[in-house]
């Protein structure tokens, strides 16, 4: 039997700097430039969406890679000129200046999400192939989809995931059941209603990195009636050998750290027959909430 990773599962969050976790995931003392490597110290994987409005300065990312560790993996999104302006064609110098700021973190990068707009339908397949095929092998993608025939479970969305599969590139899978199971009664809600996409649920892994984006309920045991199919679907995929990202949000991101927490602990135990998970705990520091502590 091959020896499982020392990291089965990444867990991690959809940004590394937020106002409000000052008081629990960093603690009152970190300064703002401390940010990503105390949340480092505690997550695996951060989402890094910001690459998708603009590309950071290399001196930005040598900072990145200096502040987290050798086996932390960053998943960054692809410019939106590439996916959204260009729609994948008459990109590649695009691409290639993307790459060549981006290579300090090339081996920390876990997956580069190519994050396609709703109207990118199944006529673009084609585009879609051609630019994976232009990929360097080495490199690890996720594709999220938003277009309603490729969550129809028809031939549309049968090709999608046969040209992934050949393609060893990962479906990432949107989980916005929670948020779009709140009422739109307070601001964060209203907003994630109006941004968040409310697609189907459909939990299949094209190639070894599937990538969950769970898109939590304001009320935090609101969440565990749908994260429990996750609590079976995830643990099969880690018997079989792959290497699943969870990413945990909420509609603000206020309290996400406490959910990921929460939720990685109901994984651990649902998983323990089949792998073991490794506990994550928080930085030590005085004032570090105490329902962060994993014991």
């Amino acid at each position: 039997m091959p020896t499982p990773p020392a990291r089965p599962l990444r867990l991690g969050l959809a940004m590394w700097s937020h106002n409000h976790w000052q008081q629990s995931l960093y603690g009152t003392g970190c300064k703002t430039g401390e940010r990503l490597a105390r949340y480092a110290e505690v997550f695996d994987t951060v989402e890094g969406n910001t690459t998708f409005y603009a590309t950071p300065a290399i001196t930005t990312v040598k900072k990145w890679h200096g502040a987290t560790p050798d086996d932390f993996r960053f998943t960054f999104k692809l410019p939106s000129a590439i996916t959204h302006q260009n729609q994948l064609m008459h990109c590649d110098q695009l691409l290639a200046d993307f790459f060549t700021v981006m290579s300090p973190l090339e081996q920390k990068t876990g997956l580069w999400k190519i994050q396609l707009p709703a109207h990118f339908g199944p006529d673009a397949l084609p585009a879609l192939e051609k630019f994976l095929r232009k990929l360097p092998p080495h490199l690890t993608c996720g594709v999220e989809v938003r277009h309603p025939a490729f969550f129809a479970k028809g031939d549309e969305e049968k090709a999608l995931n046969r040209l992934l599969v050949d393609n060893q590139a990962n479906r990432i899978i949107m989980d916005s059941r929670p948020v779009f199971a709140a009422p739109p009664i307070i601001e964060a809600v209203i907003d994630a209603h109006q941004k968040k996409p409310h697609v189907p649920v459909h939990a299949i892994a094209t190639a070894d990195n599937p990538m969950i984006r769970f898109i939590g309920h304001p009320d935090d045991l609101s969440n565990d009636a749908f994260f429990a199919n996750w609590l079976k679907r995830l643990p099969a995929w880690l018997a079989e050998g792959k290497q699943p990202y969870l990413f945990i949000h909420t509609p603000d991101n206020n309290h996400a750290p406490e959910l990921a927490t929460r939720l990685y602990q109901l994984l651990q135990q649902q998983a323990e027959n089949a792998i073991r998970l490794p506990d994550i705990k928080l930085p030590p520091a005085p004032e570090a909430s105490p329902q962060f502590q994993l014991l």
